[in-house]
């Protein structure tokens, strides 16, 4: 191949790496503009967007990696809980329409300050807090770092104890400075929408795919912006598996722990029973026909711990009350 002809090649890959990033972004600012906002809290030279209904004891919902506050209004679970709570379904920085401002570490420790000084500056305190996945964490991080404010917590298919694994390795690629860039806004949109089904199958299995979910998710999911939020919490949760710093037996507050037994990403009944022993006066729920997106598949089950936790928490010393495990077949 000749000088020319590789230069020629050259400005071809630019200008179809360039179509395609423009492409991507056109599709992100569709998506934004296709979802109808809830309310803002502004603090800490950023904000955080929620969606609020109902009234009574406060109720936070923190969704996973990759997701956003609407993972719990297609399950169900804001609006059957806004009946008795009042519950915040929160975007976590850098998903949903919550900014992630760069130079910052968002580890789950940073997120879970953010997420008591929004609840702060909204009036909220002695609050139950309920995370899937990712959000799992930092909802465990709210309860070690902020147990005068958090009354109790659900962590749902929780990934605690991480062990080192090549997936998390390539899932973090893309928060590499310039390549990552290049990834993110030229060819991960287009793998992601195009492997979508797949990934749904995967998160869902042994029950099947919901719907609504799938649907709202997918634009979302796919925005540059978003995939660099997904590849940095990958990141964070290598760097966990390596330099493992994990204590949980010092929660001194009720925990519902709930798990998919059919959960394909990890162990999470392992992970789970785990958690369960460490923390001793905590609640588990293995259910037997759900994946890691439980709360989608089974939300009663989500619902009922949120009732068992938040009457626990009402209690004087909940930490007194007897450690029960719940089990299904």
């Amino acid at each position: 191949m000749t000088t020319r002809s590789r230069r020629n090649l050259l400005l071809l890959l630019a200008a179809a790496t360039a179509g395609l990033a423009l492409y991507n972004n056109l599709l992100a600012r569709r998506t934004l503009a296709g979802r109808t906002p809830g309310r803002f809290v502004h603090l800490r030279g950023t904000k955080l967007h929620f969606r609020e209904a109902g009234h009574g004891k406060p109720l936070l919902l923190l969704h996973g990696n990759g997701a956003s506050a609407e993972d719990f209004t297609t399950s169900g679970i804001f609006g059957k809980a806004a009946a008795r709570y009042r519950v915040l379904a929160l975007d976590r920085p850098g998903f949903g329409l919550s900014p992630r401002p760069v130079g910052r570490p968002w580890t789950a420790g940073a997120q879970a300050d953010l997420i008591q000084a929004a609840a702060e500056k909204l009036g909220i305190d002695r609050y139950v807090v309920v995370g899937h996945s990712w959000g799992a964490a930092v909802a465990l991080e709210m309860a070690r770092r902020h147990p005068r404010s958090v009354a109790g917590v659900v962590v749902v298919a929780g990934y605690h104890y991480p062990p080192p694994r090549l997936a998390l390795a390539i899932a973090a690629l893309p928060a590499i400075p310039l390549v990552g860039t290049v990834l993110r806004h030229a060819v991960l949109p287009s793998l992601v929408r195009l492997n979508w089904r797949w990934a749904m199958e995967k998160i869902f299995h042994p029950a099947a795919v919901a719907a609504p979910f799938a649907a709202m998710t997918r634009g979302l999911a796919s925005r540059p912006s978003q995939l660099r939020s997904i590849s940095a919490e990958s990141f964070l949760m290598l760097a966990s598996a390596l330099f493992p710093n994990r204590r949980y037996a010092d929660i001194a507050i009720p925990v519902g722990i709930i798990a998919g037994a059919g959960d394909q990403l990890f162990d999470a009944k392992a992970e789970a029973l785990r958690l369960h022993a460490e923390i001793g006066h905590s609640l588990v729920d293995i259910v037997g026909d759900a994946g890691h997106m439980v709360h989608q598949s089974e939300p009663q089950a989500v619902l009922a711990m949120i009732d068992k936790i938040a009457a626990l928490a009402s209690v004087a010393d909940p930490a007194s009350e007897a450690s029960i495990q719940l089990s299904r077949p």
